[in-house]
């Protein structure tokens, strides 16, 4: 099975959850999240605007208020390809980038790279048991966290991968550049890389 054809078949498969069930796994996923701790320690936490029936993390939002700064990508012209993060707050405003996907609108943003964050919540085409991840194809968040494979003992930003478990996989061949998560959360099960 061709890479282009998989991504076309697992973004169909979110894409064809109902309202219902896309609202029901947002709220399962977060409720596994807070139940196995991994935002407990992090206070500067970058999650996304959810495309495309990507599985809305916002509901974490709400479970994880206290003492947290919440941080969106951006795109910037100086650093092409790569993401930056910019502190958000629920209900202030947002524009599309140039690929049509939500950022905040705010100028004089609070702008921090990536190595700054606790924790990345990352969005994802498809996933396997091993927490490998198929991503939209342009390598935006490979590049930003390339970083972390050059680490052996300072691991941050830790990295968890939300997703419905239709979007589940038996194995994905990784890429040399390919950066694995730590864990991905699912309506149905947690994962974490062996």
């Amino acid at each position: 099975m061709s890479d282009p054809f998989l991504r076309r078949r697992l973004r169909k498969a979110r894409r064809q959850l109902n309202r219902r069930e896309q609202q029901d796994h947002a709220r399962a996923v977060a409720s596994r999240f807070v139940r196995c701790g991994f935002g407990h320690a992090a206070r500067r936490i970058a999650l996304y605007i959810p495309t495309g029936g990507e599985l809305d993390p916002w509901p974490l939002v709400e479970r994880l208020h206290r003492n947290r700064r919440w941080y969106l990508p951006v795109l910037r012209g100086h650093a092409p390809g790569r993401l930056w993060f910019v502190r958000h707050r629920p209900g202030e405003p947002l524009r599309p980038n140039r690929y049509g996907i939500p950022e905040p609108a705010r100028r004089n943003r609070q702008i921090l790279p990536t190595h700054g964050l606790d924790l990345v919540l990352v969005p994802l085409v498809g996933f396997d048991h091993d927490c490998h991840r198929i991503g939209m194809g342009a390598g935006f968040y490979d590049r930003s966290l390339a970083f972390l494979s050059s680490r052996r003992y300072w691991q941050r930003p830790r990295l968890v991968g939300l997703a419905h478990e239709c979007q589940r996989v038996d194995r994905i061949e990784p890429k040399p550049w390919d950066v694995p998560l730590d864990a991905v959360i699912t309506e149905a099960s947690v994962y974490r890389r062996r």
